[in-house]
């Protein structure tokens, strides 16, 4: 496995490989299965699969976790090795924020809703640095993953918008064994907290469940789950809402795919996840 540092090494390396189908994975590092599903997919798809690791800066609020962001660079790097992948980017803040640099990409009608409600920026910070990421490897497609679907969803609409050449594949959900789906914070929680975060996919999973039994009318399922989110003290809620998985829209009823997503403080971590609806 290759692995560059900047922009000028990362169009080198991947000179090598120039004719293939690319597939490319951006993530943030602290892999996890999660990731990992991720570059398999990338795998058993592409002939060539590139990772980028960037803790971008510019998605993270001024009262968020960017500096104590796992950085397990290290086991990164041997997990990547042991998938097979063959370039690992991982560009520092400066290489992919030049001084002085004041362009930005936004997706208006949508960067506003979900997660980017209540973290205004968040979704402009990872527009822009997907973009980047997506000019400099070129990738025939890029694979992100399910629990972040507001941010999948926003990234299709920049692809189609800017008429990126890139395919958008978007893969399922990897959970624990109790279902707690994962994330790299989850490492920052206690085991109580642990305990307590089960409560998002099992609010999931009575929303399935009123679902299942014909409930259509989206204010009755997210009052189903914002109830058992109320039974656990140690979990806060962000939000709970039923949208349209490709505008974010807000949906009264369920007459087609329905992204039902929580997002929750447990302790001082904020956790998402979803489940889609489908009548």
């Amino acid at each position: 496995m290759k692995i560059c540092k900047t922009v000028e090494q990362v169009k080198s390396a991947l000179h090598e490989f120039k004719g293939q189908r690319l597939g490319f994975v951006p993530t943030m590092g602290a892999l996890h299965e999660g990731h990992l599903s991720l570059i398999r997919a990338a795998k058993a798809q592409c002939k060539t699969v590139v990772v980028s690791i960037f803790v971008n800066p510019t998605q993270f609020g001024p009262k968020e976790d960017l500096a104590k962001y796992p950085r397990p660079f290290e086991r990164d790097c041997q997990l990547l090795e042991r998938e097979g992948v063959d370039v690992l980017f991982a560009p520092t803040a400066e290489e992919m924020y030049p001084q002085g640099a004041v362009t930005w990409v936004e997706v208006e009608s949508m960067s506003g809703k979900l997660c980017g409600r209540s973290r205004p920026g968040h979704f402009r910070g990872v527009t822009t640095v997907v973009s980047k990421l997506f000019h400099i490897v070129g990738p025939a497609a890029a694979f992100f993953g399910q629990k972040d679907a507001a941010q999948a969803a926003i990234i299709r609409r920049m692809v189609r918008d800017l008429v990126f050449p890139v395919e958008i594949v978007v893969c399922p959900i990897v959970r624990e064994l109790d279902g707690l789906a994962m994330s790299s914070r989850n490492a920052y929680l206690s085991p109580e907290e642990r305990k307590s975060a089960l409560a998002l996919s099992r609010a999931l999973h009575e929303v399935q469940e009123y679902f299942d039994r014909g409930e259509r009318r989206t204010a009755r399922l997210l009052e189903a789950g914002t109830n058992e989110i109320s039974q656990n003290p140690g979990v806060r809620l962000d939000y709970f809402e039923a949208v349209d998985p490709h505008t974010l829209e807000a949906k009264p009823e369920v007459n087609g795919p329905t992204l039902v997503a929580v997002a929750a403080f447990v302790g001082s971590t904020r956790l998402i996840d979803n489940v889609v609806l489908q009548p």
